[in-house]
Formats: C-alpha cells, structure tokens, sequence
C-alpha cells in the first residue's frame, strides 16, 4: 500500500543522493542517528499510516464532524490514529531526547510526516497544528507557560490551535476586533469571535490551547496593535490538573468541500465576560510571534498540497496501468487485444505533468525541511543565517505553488480515470476535493504573492535572493558538466535572466512609489518566481539521475530515466510557457488594476 502513498524509492533519492540526509549525522545534536535509525523511523511512520491514518480516509470525508450538544462529534476511528502516532513518538519526533523526543533531523521529521498527510490529511492535521502552537510556546512563552500548556502538549494531552481569522475581517488582521482586558492578576479576559479555526473543538485531548491574537485597550491601531494570548479550552490548575471550562464557546462547525476530518469552528471568546487568556511574550508584537506558527503552518500546508497531488498521481499511475481500452492510433485491426491506457500519449501527457509537478514540489518541500535544521544546526553563525534568509524567501513558493500545481496534478488524476474519477467509489474527487482547501488557508495565493514580491525579495537587503540566484548558477554550471543535460540548462538559464530583469524593474517601481502598479500582477510574478525555483529543483535532481545512472546499477535504471524525462518536460515545456507572463509583468499591464466595479 505504501506506494499508493508515496514512491519509497523517490523519497530515498531525495534523502539520500539529492538532500545528503546523511551528512546530518555528522553534526552533534545527530550524532546518535545513522541511516539505519532514519530508515526505522520512516519505516514506523508508514506503517502507522498505512494501518490506521489510511483506513478511515474516506469515512471521515463521508461522515463529516457533527456540532451535538456544544461540542464537535468525530467518527471514532480518528482518535486510536492520534494516539497512535503520539505512541510513536511523532508528536515531539525533532525534540531533544531527554524531552522524550526523537531528536531526528527536521528534514527526516518532515519525510516521516509526509506519510501521515497522504494517507488522511484531515487526521494529520490535529497533530500539525498542535505541533505549531507548541513550538510558539516553547520559543516565546514564559517558563510558568511552559510548565502549564507546553509540557502537556508535548505529551499530547493537550492539542493546540491557532486562532485568527474573524467573521469580519477575512484575512485582513489589522481590522480585527477581539479585545483583552487586563484582570488585575496578571491575566486577561478575552472577548470576540473566530472563524475557521481548524481544530477548534474535538474530543481528541484532554485540553485544546488556543493561540489567540487580540488587542489591549491602548493598542495603537493596524498590526502593531495586535498581542498574543494563551486561551485554554479548559483552566488548568498549578498542579497540572484540568479547571473549570473556560469561556471559550463552539458556537458552530463549517460544512466544508473537502478536508472535511478536520473540524473547521466558529469560537466566541467571552459570552459571559470570564474568558482567562496569557499574554505571550510583550504587549503589541503578536503578530510577529504569530509569524513563526504561521511560517511553520505554511510549508506545512505546502507539504498538505504535495502529498495529496502525490496520493493521486500514484492512484491514476497504478489505474492507467491497469486499465484497458482502445487501441494506439496505428492499430486498425479491430480485433486486436486492447491497450492498457498509459499506452495513448495523452495519458502518458498527463502522468508525466502530475510527475513534474508533485516530485518537483515534493523536493522543494523537503529542501525547505533541509534548511530548517542548517538553520539550527550548522557549524557557523554565517551557515544559519544563511539558511534563515532562504528559507524565509522561499516559504511563499513552498506554501503556494503545490497549492496551485498539485491541485492542478489532482485535476489531471481525475481525468485520466474519466467518468470514474468523477465518482465517490475512487479516491481521485477526494484528492482534488482536499487539495481545494490549501490555495485558501494560511495565507491565500494573492497574499503570498503580495509577500513575496513586496516585502521576502528584498529583505535582509536582498540577501536571500541573492543565494537563491547563486546557488541556481551553480546548478547550472554543474549541469553543463552533462551533454545530455545542455537542453534542460539552457530553458531554465534564460528564464532565470528574464525573471531577474522584471524584478530588477518591479522593484525599481516599488522603490518609486508606485506600490499598486507594481504589485497588481503580483500572482503572476508567484507563478514565474516559484517555476524559476522548481527548475533549479528539477535540474538539481536531473543532475543527481545522471550520476546514478553512470553508477551503472541495472534495478535503478528506469527509475533514473524517469527522473530525468520528468526534469526534461518540465524544463522544456512548462518553463518556457513562462514567457507570457513575464511579457505581461514586462509591460505592467494594468488591465485588471484598471478595472472598475460598476463595469462588471
């Protein structure tokens, strides 16, 4: 069953010959791994994810949370999964080992995790979250918050939210109206509404820790009015034993298109005036703090996207093997035995773009994961921060472009199975039903796109753009070591020169003021940018399939061959159809800046 999750072989080449998850080892918070422990740990993940995550995928899709008395009702097979995964250790998988942890690397907690969220992404999701609040605790809170919500959450009695998103204001935090009124004891009382909390009520923990963003009274107005505050389902006493409820009501659950296993809530805060919340950290820099959940969640959701385009890439691959039907276009013998369909090039078309663009994504979610522990881990100050300004860069693309091309691989899956793709009986409408969700939440498309052109490309003075175009200089050079890799270098190196061009323009336009010209076709810059980076991603592992192929083991040949028909199509068609969008940003077209509401 594993294959119909993710390709065990292709997460090997990216461990191992593209992302060097060996080399970790050599450095001393890993000093006690080998591949040998990395292999048991995925090996654990897959198995759990097989046995108990993949099972209930569709029931909990057809048997969406019910609101019932006050609180949300889940099918029962969804907590055993959880516990499960907490059991093994998954919860803390990256954490020090006298904390219980694993102390793996992130870019191998990242693999393993990757299992869970192909095999039930709804499921997956309460542990991915709970994952993000506590981490915000552990960096920002105090040690008294530490002791109370941290280490219950890092045992997995409690879970954890994040909470921003309010009826009013959308995606626009700087309008929102949650208030938090000092108690005269150190706490505060919290009053307002949420929506789309994910998680928000369930039976899965003792306790939910809901990271809530509020405003103090004398908050200054906009975003750096806005503070951080720990707002627990249930109080909880100084001796770690669970309180009275708290003033957090579930005032209803959405009825969603699809990731419908993870609750979506509407939560009031303070009905009746008692809702207790902590204040994180100082007063007015919520939103900073928010950031790092809110980045952790992000390449998180981008892994989400990836996983669910991989899920169905490798379903409609098994189907079109299997599947018979017509003949090749040169076969005139009615009476001949039919083909199976991944014979018919528009099939083998399709398969080999969802190839592209979930095993493209696929590795730049796990080169974000690779950059994360050079972020905490590498030998010098230089090598961090280094790997800090990248990633910060990149995080746009990893949060946004499998949302946007692992949806449209889900699409293609669909397609392939025809009329039963559209059907309930295959899993492929699922797939695409819960992919839907990730160009929406932790910051929509435009917004990222917003981000990465008006504020992560020149951040730090530009520092991370500027290693990103270095280190794809230095991928091409060391392709140009390859004859056979001259076609797939010369796409990417002159839409790398273009793509440099018009943002040298565009933030010539920034720097002058012209914020709405500039920033109109900001999508589209997103699109062009994160196909720039998928490029280099799939010049990086043609370069490594060129090496294994001269390594000359016979059983890994076709594997090889694969790789590198995938890099050729994507760096030869998909690449180049850049050029309409460049010409577009080029030209600051202004057709849809221009465009007035009464003329709709």
């Amino acid at each position: 069953m594993s294959e119909t999750l993710l390709s065990a072989r292709n997460l090997a080449f990216e461990l191992y010959e593209v992302l060097d998850a060996e080399s970790l080892t050599q450095r001393p918070r890993y000093a006690d791994h080998s591949r040998e422990t990395f292999e048991a740990a995925i090996d654990t993940a897959r198995g759990i994810a097989e046995e108990l995550f993949a099972p209930h995928n569709r029931k909990a899709d057809e048997n969406e949370p019910i609101y019932q008395n006050g609180e949300a009702v889940l099918i029962p097979e969804v907590k055993p999964a959880v516990d499960a995964f907490i059991e093994a250790g998954f919860l803390t998988a990256s954490h020090d080992f006298e904390d219980g942890g694993m102390q793996l690397p992130n870019l191998l907690a990242r693999a393993c995790f990757a299992h869970f969220q192909a095999a039930n992404v709804g499921t997956s999701s309460y542990a991915m979250l709970t994952m993000g609040a506590a981490h915000l605790i552990e960096v920002f809170g105090s040690d008294e918050q530490k002791r109370r919500f941290l280490e219950p959450m890092h045992a997995g009695r409690f879970f954890g939210t994040m909470a921003l998103t309010e009826p009013h204001a959308g995606s626009s935090l700087s309008d929102l109206r949650t208030r938090a009124e000092p108690a005269g004891d150190g706490t505060y009382r919290l009053k307002g509404n949420k929506i789309f909390i994910s998680g928000g009520d369930h039976p899965l923990s003792e306790n939910i820790v809901h990271m809530v963003l509020a405003k103090l009274p004398d908050a200054p107005p906009g975003v750096k009015g806005i503070s951080l505050f720990i707002v627990p389902k249930f109080l909880v006493n100084d001796d770690g034993s669970l309180g009275k409820r708290n003033d957090v009501t579930l005032a209803g659950l959405f009825h969603k298109m699809g990731w419908r296993g993870t609750t979506s809530t509407a939560l009031n805060f303070g009905d009746n005036g008692e809702c207790v919340g902590y204040l994180v950290g100082e007063p007015h820099k919520g939103l900073s703090y928010m950031f790092q959940m809110m980045n952790d969640a992000r390449i998180g959701v981008g892994m989400g996207a990836i996983m669910l385009g991989y899920a169905g890439y490798l379903y409609s691959l098994n189907y079109a093997r299997e599947r018979p039907q017509g003949r090749l276009p040169d076969g005139k013998d009615p009476t001949s035995p039919q083909v199976s369909i991944i014979e018919h090039t528009d099939i083998k078309r399709m398969l080999l773009t969802q190839k592209a663009y979930v095993e493209g994504a696929f590795d730049l979610g796990l080169y974000a994961a690779r950059l994360v522990d050079d972020q905490r881990t590498a030998e010098t100050e230089e090598a961090r921060q280094n790997a800090h300004e990248l990633l910060d860069l990149l995080t746009p693309i990893v949060k946004s472009w499998p949302s946007e091309f692992c949806l449209k691989a889900n699409e293609l899956a669909v397609q392939i199975l025809g009329g039963h793709g559209y059907t309930r009986e295959y899993p492929v409408e699922q797939y695409y039903r819960d992919n839907r969700l990730n160009p929406i939440h932790e910051g929509t498309h435009g917004i990222q796109s917003l981000d990465l052109l008006g504020r992560k490309l020149m951040q730090n003075k530009g520092a991370g753009l500027r290693q990103l175009l270095a280190l794809i200089q230095d991928c091409t050079q060391r392709a140009g070591r390859h004859a056979s890799l001259s076609a797939l270098r010369q796409p990417l190196e002159q839409h790398i020169a273009r793509l440099t061009q018009v943002t040298q323009a565009l933030l010539g336009d920034l720097a002058a003021g012209k914020i709405n010209l500039a920033l109109a076709n900001s999508a589209l810059y997103l699109k062009v940018f994160g196909h720039a980076v998928i490029g280099w991603r799939w010049l990086e592992q043609a370069i490594r399939a060129e090496e294994g192929l001269a390594a000359g083991n016979p059983a890994d040949a076709d594997f090889y061959k694969g790789k590198l028909q995938a890099a050729r199509y994507f760096l030869t068609w998909e690449v180049p159809g850049c050029a309409h969008e460049l010409a577009l940003l080029e030209a600051r077209d202004p057709t849809c800046l221009d465009m007035q509401d009464a003329w709709f």
